[in-house]
């Protein structure tokens, strides 16, 4: 997207790459843009978008992530000080709004436990069935021209214990900066 989140009169470009990376690009000059911030989410970026959202008077950037998750980005200071150098207590909507959030959470928590404790109940009982969750996956094969390897990324909405690869071939695996994996290696069976 393109949008002027610095609020000097120029656009700036937001990109959210594939690898989770937040980037705002400036153009200070006709040269290449300058990148200006960067912010690291866990999974890969499907939309970026900015505007005025939350508040007003405050631009945001809204990420949504691959599994669903919005994230936003605020130019509203986090800290506000008078001139004493103190924070400034909190307005009435505020605290309304945070005893209001609260109360929320933990009322989403006990229907947690209460959902929990059903699972249990009837996972144990003689008449469970168990059935496994089917989970879409977000894969790419992709070349990387520079050393000529392929780079494999493999994303789900839930943590992913192990991943097999087998080759009838010979293959090398390179470890890379982002890979969080554990590599183990097993020679190639012939037969």
């Amino acid at each position: 997207d393109s949008f002027d989140i610095l609020g000097d009169g120029v656009k700036e470009l937001l990109v959210g790459r594939d690898d989770g990376m937040l980037e705002i690009y400036t153009f200070e000059s006709a040269d290449d843009p300058v990148l200006r911030y960067d912010h690291a989410l866990s999974e890969s970026i499907a939309s970026i978008q900015g505007g005025c959202v939350g508040k007003d008077g405050y631009d945001e950037i809204l990420a949504s992530t691959y599994s669903g998750w919005l994230t936003g980005l605020t130019t509203e200071p986090v800290y506000r000080e008078d001139g004493s150098g103190e924070e400034l207590k909190l307005s009435q909507e505020m605290q309304s709004k945070i005893s209001s959030l609260r109360n929320e959470l933990e009322h989403l928590q006990m229907k947690v436990l209460q959902e929990r404790e059903k699972y249990q109940q009837s996972s144990q009982s003689s008449t469970a069935v168990s059935s496994v969750p089917a989970f879409s996956v977000n894969d790419k094969f992709t070349l990387n021209k520079d050393d000529a390897s392929y780079s494999l990324t493999l994303e789900v909405q839930t943590a992913i214990d192990n991943v097999l690869v087998q080759s009838d071939v010979p293959i090398d695996l390179l470890d890379v900066d982002k890979n969080s994996a554990v590599v183990s290696f097993s020679s190639c069976d012939s037969e």
